[in-house]
């Protein structure tokens, strides 16, 4: 394990300098000429263009939830001054990983990067910007929580006419973000409303009825879920309290009757307080190709389209108002994620029936809404194709699974969630398509 230089001397650049000599003022000198700066252009453009880089936020996890977040990359990480000599490890870099350190007011970014370099990096960046220009020049960033007086990670907004959704986090579960990493949409009609997803937890699922209030007198008459994941439906028996149907896949209610013990077992873990009330339960209803709604003069359908990311996978299409809500049929603000479970063949052949809705309004289950599904083909059929094809030709060439981890996925680099899964689903990828060989 690399560790930081002893306290009492510092090497820097071949010379040695005493303890005694540290200010903070020699301390940020030696720092300004030893670690390159960068500047937001270039930081920018190293975003989008390396994937293999990595952003240090050296403030509190305090201070982070005060100012609105942090920059926002495919791997900005918090790690406070005071502990980076200890948790750098934690991250597995490489040497030469371009590593970008900033903090707010470019005072503790440069002995922070300073540290790096004594401990072996050899590409460290500090940007004395810092935080406060980024944000303030309105460039993205990562916030734990948008709403951080409800346990929705961001309230309802309006898609079009009688079409709302919350729009979750497209980060991993976390405590601030109360498991809402994914879409929660509702629909209004005039005789009720459909919601789509019963939420992570039982006090999530009260969070969004009340924000539907705000929105409409009209009851909740249906909530359907996407599938069987955890944050599709641990929050159902709050609608059951309320007298609210639930309806599921077939396939989907298998995988909760299956599944659903650990997965309220790893809620509790991860949300303590926040998985108070929620409990196991049951659809109420299911169904399997399909089931139409009749609410308010429309025709709402509920719909498996065939295989896609999970067993039960539905989308809710609305024809009268071309809107689709997706589920994880579709993707495009973050990576796909690929299950032991996930028929990737089977996908790609679901996604032509998808697009053959002709919506004009796309909800999918993570990130935002779109008008048309260049960027949802962009990321989830095409994506599902490349690696595909990809693995084909290392088992056509003898490959191995080391050859999958290998496969160039810089393409998807900059989508949230590809450094958790690049390279897991590369490896369940090619693991799927070894068993296709033999024909099972």
């Amino acid at each position: 394990m690399r560790r930081a230089l002893a306290a009492t001397v510092l090497f820097m650049a071949g010379t040695v300098v005493s303890a005694g000599d540290l200010s903070p003022e020699s301390l940020l000198e030696q720092a300004a000429a030893t670690v390159p700066d960068i500047d937001t252009e270039a930081l920018q453009e190293l975003i989008a263009s390396d994937p293999r880089h990595v952003l240090i936020d050296v403030r509190t996890q305090t201070e982070v939830g005060l100012t609105g977040g942090m920059i926002r990359s495919h791997r900005t990480v918090n790690m406070p001054r005071g502990w980076i000599e200890f948790h750098i490890d934690r991250e597995a870099l490489a040497p030469d990983t371009p590593i970008v350190v900033y903090c707010g007011q470019n005072l503790r970014s440069p002995p922070a990067a300073l540290t790096l370099r004594q401990m072996g990096y050899t590409n460290v960046y500090n940007y004395p910007q810092g935080f406060f220009e980024w944000r303030d020049a309105g460039l993205p960033l990562w916030v734990a929580d948008k709403a951080p007086d409800s346990f929705l990670y961001d309230r309802p907004r309006k898609v079009t006419d009688g079409v709302w959704s919350a729009i979750g986090a497209t980060q991993p579960h976390t405590y601030e973000n109360s498991g809402h990493n994914n879409n929660l949409s509702f629909v209004v009609t005039g005789d009720g409303v459909l919601v789509v997803n019963a939420g992570d937890n039982y006090l999530l699922a009260k969070s969004l009825h009340d924000e539907i209030r705000k929105v409409t007198d009209q009851p909740v008459r249906y909530v359907v879920l996407e599938n069987g994941q955890g944050h599709a439906m641990l929050g159902m028996t709050y609608w059951q309290d309320q007298g609210v149907p639930v309806i599921a896949h077939v396939d989907a209610a298998r995988e909760i009757e299956k599944n659903g013990p650990a997965l309220l077992a790893r809620l509790q873990q991860r949300s303590r307080d926040k998985a108070f009330r929620t409990r196991l339960g049951t659809p109420d209803k299911v169904f399997t190709d399909r089931l139409d709604l009749e609410m308010g003069g429309e025709t709402i359908e509920v719909l498996n389209l065939g295989p896609a990311h999970s067993p039960g996978d539905i989308v809710v299409w609305l024809p009268e108002r071309k809107v689709v809500i997706s589920g994880d049929v579709a993707f495009h603000e973050r990576m796909l994620p690929v299950f032991e479970d996930t028929d990737t063949a089977g996908w790609i052949e679901t996604w032509d029936r998808f697009v053959d809705l002709g919506a004009e309004f796309i909800i999918p289950g993570h990130g935002g809404p779109v008008d048309n599904y260049d960027a949802l083909t962009r990321y989830t059929r095409d994506y599902l194709v490349y690696m595909r094809q990809e693995i084909e030709k290392i088992l056509d060439a003898g490959g191995g699974l080391n050859d999958a981890y290998q496969i160039d996925q810089s393409a998807y680099a900059h989508l949230d969630t590809f450094h958790e899964l690049s390279r897991r689903n590369a490896a369940l990828i090619f693991q799927q398509m070894e068993f296709e060989a033999l024909g099972f």
